[in-house]
């Protein structure tokens, strides 16, 4: 029995992992910087597995997936992030959306898409993602393009 079944047969019966936006960015998200583990919420490398390949651990009662994954870089002096796997590779759609605590910008969403193949030529799949990043005060500090620091984001 993996740890995450064993904190879900913890839970009392009806209960749903359904946090807003806010919350996973404040409640989750800024607690990971500070060294604050979840017991619902696993690391996972999405440039070595597939959507489908994702570890059902990632799940928490339901079709919904919530994992952290450390940003790559798609050149080590570059600010672009890789998103590419082995079969294909996530793309960014639409614009990053704030998320909003108390009136203040505490971070931002993005959704992705996942396309199998490689760019421009890539079939688009419905696997689609939600990006979660802090920013405002609770932020990063802005780092120039040299710099190596990942920072964790919430997916």
């Amino acid at each position: 029995m993996s740890s995450l079944t064993m904190v879900e047969a913890k839970l009392p019966p009806g209960f749903r992992f359904h946090p807003r936006d806010d919350e996973l960015v404040c409640d989750y998200l800024m607690k990971k910087w500070n060294g604050c583990e979840s017991a619902l919420l696993i690391e996972v490398d999405l440039n070595k597995c597939e959507p489908w390949d994702i570890p059902e651990t990632a799940c928490v009662g339901g079709k919904e997936w919530y994992f952290y994954n450390q940003r790559d870089r798609k050149y080590a002096t570059g600010l672009r992030t890789n998103r590419a796997t082995a079969s294909g590779y996530w793309k960014a759609t639409g614009k990053d959306r704030p998320v909003i605590r108390r009136g203040s910008l505490v971070g931002m969403r993005k959704t992705l898409v996942f396309y199998q193949g490689r760019a421009p030529k890539g079939k688009k799949t419905d696997w689609v993602m939600h990006e979660f990043r802090v920013e405002g005060p609770f932020g990063p500090p802005k780092l120039n393009p040299t710099s190596k620091v990942s920072f964790p984001h919430l997916l």
